[in-house]
């Protein structure tokens, strides 16, 4: 499974050939140097390690910088992520990879993490309904019963409560790719995808 590490630019819309709106996510994927290519004989499994965007040179450490140095890159990238690959001899060290490695009708699955809306009530985290809102009945958010009192005398375990919401890895699977942009590196991909603007994303065929 091959993939990039890209940076989440914002949505707009764009128009087919038949004048149909489609809603996209505008994304900046690659270019990504392979920083390190892994192997069953040496490691156990299959992978390439890719590197994105730029450190500046004061905040990278010198673990950082020798480690993209033995590849052939001369700013240590931001980001660092493997990618597991079916066949690690398709690549070279110090190869960059590009949106090239995609196509227009192409599905993918878009890894993130999503926005964080801190500590939210069941009606927002859960979708609960709410009780009556007029007829005397106070706390109309409220969850309500918790289940059974005699017998357990608990809370069930995985009880939908309120708490912190948001702030998690998600991954969105089967997402087409609407267009590829490989002079400016940006994959127009349909729907939403997780997190705000300028968060780093793991796109994945």
């Amino acid at each position: 499974m091959s993939g990039l590490i890209g940076k989440k630019i914002g949505m707009t819309r764009i128009f087919d050939e038949v004048g149909t709106a489609i809603s996209v996510t505008i994304v900046e994927a690659g270019p990504c140097p392979v920083l390190q290519i892994k192997s069953e004989d040496t490691d156990g499994y299959a992978a390439v390690q890719l590197g994105f965007g730029a450190q500046k040179d004061s905040r990278a450490s010198r673990a950082e910088k020798g480690h993209a140095a033995k590849a052939g890159v001369e700013v240590a990238p931001r980001i660092v992520r493997e990618f597991s690959v079916s066949d690690d001899d398709e690549y070279e060290l110090g190869q960059s990879l590009t949106v090239e490695l995609f196509g227009p009708g192409e599905s993918v699955k878009v890894t993130g993490t999503s926005k964080g809306r801190g500590f939210q009530g069941v009606v927002k985290r859960w979708g609960f309904a709410g009780r009556p809102a007029s007829h005397g009945h106070p706390g109309s958010r409220t969850p309500g019963s918790m289940g059974p009192g005699t017998d357990p005398s608990r809370v069930i375990k995985g009880k939908k409560l309120p708490g912190r919401m948001g702030g998690k890895r998600v991954t969105i699977r089967n997402l087409t790719i609407v267009r590829v942009d490989s002079e400016r590196n940006l994959l127009f991909i349909k729907g939403g995808v997780p997190g705000s603007r300028n968060s780093y994303l793991l796109i994945q065929k």
